[in-house]
């Protein structure tokens, strides 16, 4: 059995840096920053560098460099990038139980200044998971992220498995999937146990409140735990009796924020299957994140379990918490 299985995406990343301006769009409700480029030219890109990605293989990554037993259900294509994928997998010890169809999920970072990024996406493979493709089942722990079309519905067959054989679900909804509401993502929240996304993203499923009615209200929906990740802010929690709030570290240098998420999430995650107490999990999520964001590519500074935990004894930082 394994400790957890990471239920989502694989890609191939291309991170590209190149010269970019950002636009600010102003209308009567909102205000959109944009990476902008002149038009009919060429681009020149200044460094190009290539890393597996996508919320699966990071999060399983995460997951096995902190000692956990993990497994990674998803779908590669069967092609050269495939191999990329499953060979970083197999280096990093998570056991691949996906299956194989059309071209392997691909994605271009374009980095701006600001240290902010947008993503050019191809889900190709990503997206046709099918239930019968997957090869073993049993873990302790499910964590789903990303998941589109056919292999989204296999993620809900997934959730009833769960809940038949008491496994425990963590649940990490992108931005478009917090886009489609609660009623989409119903089945999901009534069954999870730990619910992480942004700020951002808990708007769009419950409207925008004060931190704190946005925690009590994707309470409401059905999770134990809900945690809301708030960039510069730090990160806020609640489960159903305490609120609490870490205040992000000051002074990190940061290089890129692709990835930074994942590992927030995953490690948060991490450290309740390792049944530490939430105000630990909130700071080795927050210490891992930290330490993905001062470097390219979402796994390459990954902590393993001796280091976060030395990091850890060092950070003296204070959760705070309260009660309304």
């Amino acid at each position: 059995m394994f400790d957890v299985i990471s239920v989502g995406s694989a890609t191939v990343d291309v991170f590209a840096q190149t010269e970019s301006e950002l636009i600010k769009i102003k209308t009567n409700h909102t205000e959109e920053i944009f990476i902008s480029y002149p038009s009919g030219t060429k681009i020149l890109v200044k460094e190009l560098d290539f890393f597996v990605g996508g919320g699966g293989t990071n999060t399983a990554v995460s997951f096995s460099r902190l000692g956990l037993k993990t497994g990674y259900i998803g779908k590669v294509g069967k092609d050269a990038n495939a191999d990329i994928v499953l060979n970083l997998l197999k280096k990093e010890k998570v056991s691949f139980l996906g299956g194989k169809g059309k071209a392997t999920g691909y994605s271009i970072i374009l980095d701006s200044i600001e240290s902010d990024r947008t993503i050019l996406t191809y889900k190709g493979a990503n997206n046709d998971l099918t239930f019968k493709e997957i090869k073993n089942k049993k873990a302790k722990w499910y964590y789903f992220s990303s998941m589109m079309e056919a292999s989204w519905k296999t993620s809900e067959q997934l959730v009833s498995y769960a809940k038949k054989n008491n496994i425990k679900v963590a649940f990490n909804p992108s931005s478009y999937q917090a886009k489609s509401g609660i009623d989409a993502l119903q089945m999901f929240l009534e069954n999870t146990t730990v619910l992480v996304l942004n700020k951002e993203e808990a708007k769009y499923i419950v409207g925008p409140l004060v931190m704190d009615n946005l925690l009590k209200k994707l309470k409401e929906t059905g999770p134990e735990i809900v945690v809301i990740t708030d960039a510069k802010n730090g990160v806020y929690c609640y489960d159903g009796v305490w609120f609490y709030h870490l205040n992000a570290a000051k002074h990190i240098p940061v290089k890129e924020t692709t990835g930074a998420g994942d590992a927030f999430a995953s490690t948060f995650v991490a450290g309740l299957a390792m049944n530490k107490p939430i105000q630990t999990c909130l700071k080795m999520g927050m210490i891992n994140a930290e330490s993905v964001i001062q470097y390219y590519g979402a796994k390459n500074i990954l902590l393993s379990r001796k280091a976060l935990f030395a990091k850890l004894a060092k950070d003296n930082r204070t959760v705070f918490k309260h009660k309304i």
